[in-house]
């Protein structure tokens, strides 16, 4: 009965990929095999049945080589379809391919964050409904951010994290945690990461006006809602606004901190004594120390002068909201 269950629903994917109005140029899925814990590598063998079913010319590109799946995108004609498959750490490996070739971007999401997802209105959307739509439905402009250190560049979609927040995405994305979901795996790797608690001084400045200045746990900066697996830091976040959103963190001790980060867990953050948040175009952070960093939640490298602008209307993606 389950397998015919299945052959009927591919079937009727099938039918729904196959009705559908073609894409303007060419159409390639990248599929993530270790997204989401092995879930990319196990959707493969389905997403070619339901495309072959429907006689889809979509090339599908599947690999563990971030490289590999760069290069594909990168050799698309101007203005393509690219359905990836994965997470927001596969989103953004291949973000500035995507912004460059001005392709339209289809998420199918099934990495273990999925905050873009999440703010595009596709996250728990069932595979084959998010297949159709990500093939299939028209664009929409969103904005990008774009974050500068000493040593490199890269866009994002989501958020760069700044000190205690990039150190417990890092811990979060390694080992056992991974298998965890979001809320309990943020919350082990704070607490661990609160065992070797540092505070950073750092000053903070938007849109050339200071807005922080001394010891701080963290400095996030948002263009969705959430972060972290559906951590809710600004919920006021929007993707389409030409805006950006930073939520900083003063210093304080180890007691305080796991309640500030407690207080984030139920979205209950913002109107404590101890952050400040605003929104901006541009900003900039100095430290007096290499600080931990993080885009999307994939580690860069530590840096001390880091500045963050909005690229509004940037990217082209398939949502639902």
């Amino acid at each position: 009965m389950r397998r015919e269950a299945d052959a009927t629903a591919v079937a009727a994917s099938a039918a729904a990929v196959g009705a559908a109005p073609a894409a303007s140029g060419a159409v390639l899925v990248v599929v993530n095999r270790r997204a989401g814990g092995g879930r990319g590598g196990a959707l493969e063998p389905r997403l070619r049945a339901v495309l072959a079913a429907a006689g889809a010319a979509a090339q599908v590109v599947a690999s563990e080589d971030a490289a590999a799946a760069r290069a594909a995108v990168a050799a698309l004609p101007a203005g393509s379809r690219v359905v990836v498959v994965g997470g927001d750490g596969t989103l953004h490996g291949l973000l500035p391919a995507l912004i460059t070739g001005g392709h339209v971007t289809g998420l199918l999401p099934v990495g273990s964050g999925n905050d873009s997802a999440r703010a595009l209105g596709l996250h728990g959307l069932p595979w084959r409904l998010a297949l159709d739509h990500a093939l299939t439905a028209p664009p929409r402009a969103i904005d990008t951010g774009l974050v500068r250190t000493e040593h490199a560049q890269q866009p994002f979609v989501s958020s760069v994290c700044i000190g205690l927040d990039a150190a417990i995405a890092r811990r979060a994305a390694t080992g056992h945690l991974r298998r965890l979901g979001s809320s309990p795996r943020y919350f082990i790797a704070a607490l661990l990461e609160l065992l070797h608690l540092r505070r950073r001084h750092l000053r903070v400045s938007a849109d050339g006006r200071e807005l922080y200045a001394g010891e701080a746990l963290l400095c996030a900066v948002l263009n969705t809602p959430s972060y972290g697996g559906g951590l809710p830091m600004q919920p006021a976040a929007a993707l389409d606004d030409g805006r950006l959103d930073t939520v900083i963190a003063a210093g304080t001790g180890r007691a305080a901190a796991l309640a500030l980060l407690l207080r984030l867990l139920r979205a209950r953050h913002l109107g404590h004594r101890l952050v400040r948040h605003a929104s901006f175009t541009s900003l900039r952070v100095e430290a007096d120390a290499p600080l931990p960093l993080a885009s999307d939640g994939e580690a860069l490298a530590a840096a001390q002068r880091i500045a963050i602008e909005v690229r509004p209307r940037s990217l082209r993606v398939v949502g639902r909201c």
